[in-house]
C-alpha cells in the first residue's frame, strides 16, 4: 500500500520529533554521567516513550547487526528479537518472507552506502497486520561507522480503514454507472443544470425530444426543452427552485415532433451543486382526465333525465352530486352541492323537512345509517314518508370509501299495483260470471287461468284443473266427453294455433250427451293463447229450424217471381187485346162514336196504357233482382237526352202550376241503356210533379264528375219523414196533403234497380217542410 505524499510527510516530521528528543534525551544522559541513576531513570522513561510511540526504530549496523526493542518482535510475529537482520526470516517461527527480507536488506544496504532514504510496506506471513518500513542513514552520534535507522509504522487500522473506503469508493462507483445508465435510458427527458442555471448535463430522451444530434450541441448550444412560463425561462424558473431550496412542478405544453402534448416539469435543487430536473409524459392521462370529465358530465346530465333519484357522497361524507329528481324528492337547493353538505347532516335536514320516516330515535337511526359508508354491500331500505309518499333506497357503498344513494319514488306503483290487484281481483268475478267457458294456456301449453263455467262445459271436476295440466294433458281428460274422441285434436290445433301460431282459429266440437260447443283460440298481447267455448245447441237447434224456414221462403220467393214473370207474359195478350179493339171502336171501324163514348174508350186506352207500364215494371223488377234484367248500352250525350225526358212532361208541369229549371252542361257522355234510365229519370221527375204543391218548383241539374256523371231532381215539396222515406224505396210516395199513397207502384225500387245495373247508385234525401232530393251517380 502506498501513502499519499502529504502523509508521507506527516509520518517524517512525527519521527524527527520523536528522534530530536530522544537525542535530546541521550546528550543530556552524556553530559550527566555523574548522575548515573539520574540518567538511568531517564532512559528507562525514553524507552517508555518509544514503547508507546506509533513507530518504533531499528539500527541495522554495518554488519547485519540489528537493535530494536522486543515490541517489534511482536509486530513481527517473533518469540524475540534476533541480533542480525538476516534472522528475521520464516524459519524463525514467523517474520518476513523471503521475497520481503530480500529487498529489506537490498534497500538497507543501500542507504548505508549511499545514505539514500527508502520506503517499503510488508505484512508478515500469517499476519493480519501491515507494516511501513521508513529507512534513512544513522547520525554518526548514534552508530557510527554507517548503520541504518529503519522506523516501523504499523498501519493496519488505517490499511484496513482504506480497503474499506476503496471499496465504498467501488461501489459508490458502480452504483453511480449504474444511475448514470438507468437516467440516460430512463424514457423521460432528465437534465442538470449548474448552480448559475445552465444545462451541464442532458439524457438520450431530452436529446431525441429537442430533436438534437448530440448531448453535447443541447449543452454548448443550451437547447431548452421547455418553453417560458409567464415570462420566466425554464433557467430562471429552476433558479428561482434553488434560491428558495424547494422543488418546483408546473405542467406545461411542449412540442415534440410537430405534437403538442403536456409535459408535468419538475425542479429538484441539489444544494450548492446545481438543480436537476425532469419532465413526465402526462398527455395520455390528461386525455383520460378529459374523457373522465366529459364521461361524468354526459353521466351526470343523465342521471338528470331519469325518474330515480341520485345522489353520491365522497369518502369524507360530503355531498358532492345530486341529480334533479332527488333534489326534488327531498326538497333541496340546487347549490346544495356546492355546500359541502356532510350525510349526517342531509338526514337532519330532510327529516326537519320530513322527508325520512318517522322514528323513535332520530339521532341512533341516524348513527345507523352513518355507517352505510363501512358496508361491504348494498343496503335497500323502504321509506314511508309523511303524506303517503314512499321511496325505495338503496344504498351502495363506493371502493374509495364514498356512498351513492339511489332513491325511487314508489308512491305511484303501490297505487299502481292496489289497483292492479283490484282489477285482477274484478277481472275473476267477471270471467266466473261470464257464460262462456274461458282458459287461456302459456306457450308451452300448460294451463294457466280458468273461470267457473270451463270445468262444467266440459264436465271435469274441478280438482283435475287445480294441477295446472298441460293442454296434451287436458285433451285426455276431455276426449271421453266427446261424441267423437278424435275430434280432441281439434281442440288441441285451436289451442296451438292461438299460443304458437299467434292466429286465431275456431271449431265446432259435439259432445256425448248432445250439447253442440263452439271453440275459438285468440292470441293474446302477454303470448298466451285465450280459449273461449260457447254452448251452442239452443242456437244451433234454432239455426237449423232457421235455414228450413229460410230455404222454404227462398222457394216461395222463387215460386212468385216464376208466378210474376208468367203473369206479365199472360197480362200482355188481353191487355194488347183490349186496346186494339179500344182503338177500332176510337176510329169509328164499328161504327159511328159517340162523344160519351169516345170518352170511355180515351179511360180504356189510359187503363190499358198504365197497366201495361206496371206489368213491364213487374216483370223488368223480377228480372233485376234475379240478375237477369238485359241491357243496351249506348253512348248517350247526358244534357240532350234529360232535356227531351223533361220535355215529355211539359204538359203535367204546366197543368200543376208548377215551374221546372233545368240546368247543366254540354259534353257529359255516359254509356247506358237509353229506354231504362229514360224510365228512372221520368220515374224521378214523375215523383216531384206528384209531391210538389201548386206554385212549386222542381230543379233538376245535370252535371260531369271526376267518376262519371251526377243528375240531380229535386222539389220544394213538404219533404217526407224517415219513416215515409223508407216507405218510398218501397214503392209509397208521400202525397201533397201528408197521405201516404201509391205512385206508379214499383217506380222508386225499380229505378234504383236499374242505377245499379248500370253500375251507378240512386240516393234520396228528404226532411219535412226542405222537399226532397234524388241524386243519381253514374260511372
Amino acid at each position: 500500500m502506498e501513502f499519499s505524499p502529504i502523509a508521507l510527510t506527516l509520518i517524517g516530521l512525527l519521527l524527527a520529533a520523536w528522534t530530536v528528543a530522544a537525542a535530546v534525551m541521550m546528550v543530556r544522559a552524556s553530559r550527566r554521567s555523574r548522575r548515573y541513576d539520574a540518567m538511568r531513570t531517564s532512559m528507562k522513561r525514553m524507552s517508555k516513550m518509544l514503547d508507546e510511540g506509533p513507530a518504533i526504530p531499528m539500527l541495522v549496523r554495518a554488519d547485519g547487526k540489528i537493535e530494536a526493542p522486543e515490541r517489534l518482535a511482536r509486530w513481527l510475529g517473533l518469540d524475540s528479537m534476533p541480533q542480525f537482520l538476516s534472522e528475521i526470516a520464516p524459519g524463525n517461527g514467523s517474520g518476513l518472507s523471503v521475497t520481503q527480507l530480500e529487498e529489506l536488506s537490498a534497500l538497507v544496504r543501500t542507504t548505508q552506502k549511499s545514505a539514500a532514504p527508502f520506503r517499503m510496506v510488508v505484512t508478515p506471513p500469517g499476519s493480519n497486520r501491515s507494516l511501513a518500513l521508513r529507512g534513512v542513514l544513522a547520525d554518526a552520534r548514534i552508530s557510527p561507522g554507517g548503520a541504518a535507522l529503519v522506523w516501523v509504522f504499523d498501519f493496519s487500522e488505517s490499511e484496513h480503514e482504506l480497503a474499506g473506503l476503496r471499496e465504498e469508493a467501488s461501489r459508490a462507483k458502480g452504483d453511480f454507472a449504474a444511475l448514470v445508465g438507468l437516467i440516460e435510458a430512463a424514457p423521460m427527458p432528465m437534465w442538470f443544470r449548474g448552480a448559475e442555471g445552465r444545462l451541464r448535463l442532458v439524457n438520450k430522451a431530452y436529446v431525441e425530444a429537442v430533436g438534437v444530434e448530440s448531448a453535447e450541441n443541447v449543452v454548448s448550444n443550451q437547447v431548452e426543452l421547455i418553453e417560458p412560463v409567464d415570462g420566466l425561462s425554464p433557467a430562471q424558473i429552476a433558479t428561482q427552485a434553488a434560491q428558495q431550496g424547494m422543488a418546483t412542478e408546473r405542467i406545461v405544453p411542449v412540442t415534440i415532433r410537430g405534437e403538442r402534448r403536456s409535459f408535468r416539469v419538475s425542479d429538484l435543487p441539489l444544494g450548492s451543486e446545481g438543480v436537476a430536473g425532469y419532465a413526465i409524459d402526462i398527455e395520455d392521462l390528461e386525455a383520460q382526465r378529459r374523457e373522465f370529465r366529459a364521461f361524468r358530465k354526459a353521466q351526470r346530465a343523465m342521471l338528470d333525465q331519469l325518474s330515480v333519484g341520485v345522489a353520491q357522497f365522497d369518502a369524507s361524507e360530503k355531498l358532492v352530486f345530486a341529480n334533479q329528481p332527488f333534489l326534488r324528492q327531498f326538497d333541496l337547493s340546487p347549490d346544495i352541492v356546492g355546500e359541502s353538505v356532510t350525510f349526517d347532516r342531509f338526514l337532519s335536514d330532510a327529516r326537519d323537512k320530513r322527508r325520512t320516516p318517522e322514528v323513535r330515535d332520530f339521532p341512533a337511526w341516524r348513527r345507523e345509517h352513518v355507517e352505510w359508508f363501512a358496508a361491504q354491500e348494498a343496503l335497500e331500505e323502504a321509506w314511508p314518508l309523511p303524506g303517503g309518499t314512499h321511496l325505495r333506497i338503496v344504498a351502495q357503498p363506493m371502493p374509495d370509501g364514498g356512498l351513492v344513494m339511489i332513491a325511487e319514488d314508489r308512491t305511484e306503483q303501490l297505487a299502481l299495483s292496489a289497483t292492479r290487484d283490484t282489477l285482477l281481483r274484478t277481472r275473476t268475478a267477471t270471467l266466473d260470471s261470464l257464460f262462456e267457458a274461458l282458459a287461456v294456456f302459456a306457450p308451452d301449453g300448460s294451463l294457466q287461468l280458468w273461470n267457473r263455467s270451463f270445468a262444467g262445459t266440459w264436465g271435469l271436476p274441478e280438482e283435475k284443473l287445480d294441477s295446472h295440466p298441460s293442454a296434451d294433458q287436458l285433451l285426455e281428460l276431455i276426449a271421453p266427453n266427446l261424441a267423437r274422441p278424435a275430434r280432441a285434436k281439434t281442440i288441441g290445433e285451436i289451442i296451438r294455433a292461438a299460443t304458437l301460431d299467434r292466429k286465431e282459429k275456431g271449431g265446432r266440437i259435439e259432445l256425448s250427451d248432445g250439447r253442440t260447443l263452439e271453440a275459438a283460440g285468440v292470441p293474446l298481447p302477454d303470448g298466451n293463447g285465450l280459449l273461449t267455448v260457447l254452448d251452442i245447441t239452443d242456437s244451433q237447434k234454432a239455426e237449423n229450424a232457421l235455414r228450413e224456414r229460410n230455404a222454404a221462403l227462398e222457394e216461395a220467393d222463387a215460386v212468385k217471381a216464376r208466378f210474376l214473370a208468367n203473369m206479365s207474359y199472360e197480362f200482355r195478350t188481353p191487355l194488347t187485346s183490349i186496346g186494339g179493339f179500344a182503338e177500332l171502336i176510337k176510329s169509328g171501324a164499328a161504327g159511328p162514336v159517340s162523344d160519351q163514348m169516345a170518352e170511355y174508350t180515351d179511360a180504356i186506352l189510359e187503363s190499358v196504357a198504365r197497366l201495361t207500364d206496371q206489368v213491364e215494371n213487374v216483370l223488368d223488377l223480377s228480372q233485376s233482382e234475379a240478375g237477369l234484367l238485359p241491357l243496351s248500352k249506348e253512348r248517350l250525350e247526358l244534357l240532350p237526352f234529360v232535356t227531351e225526358v223533361v220535355r215529355g212532361r211539359e204538359e203535367p208541369i204546366v197543368s200543376g202550376g208548377l215551374s221546372l229549371d233545368l240546368r247543366g252542361n254540354a259534353g257529359g257522355v255516359v254509356e247506358a241503356d237509353k229506354r231504362q234510365l229514360g224510365r228512372v229519370i221520368g220515374n224521378l221527375v214523375d215523383n216531384a210533379i206528384a209531391a210538389t204543391p201548386r206554385g212549386g218548383k222542381i230543379l233538376v241539374d245535370v252535371a260531369k264528375t271526376r267518376e262519371g256523371a251526377r243528375i240531380v231532381v229535386s222539389d220544394n215539396g213538404p219533404g217526407m219523414t224517415k219513416e215515409e222515406l223508407a216507405r218510398a224505396l218501397g214503392g209509397l210516395r208521400a202525397s201533397s196533403d201528408g197521405s201516404v199513397e201509391r205512385r206508379q207502384g214499383l217506380g222508386l225500387p225499380l229505378s234504383r234497380q236499374l242505377v245499379e245495373a248500370h253500375g251507378g247508385t240512386l240516393t234520396l234525401q228528404s226532411e219535412p217542410g226542405a222537399g226532397t232530393t234524388a241524386i243519381i251517380l253514374l260511372p
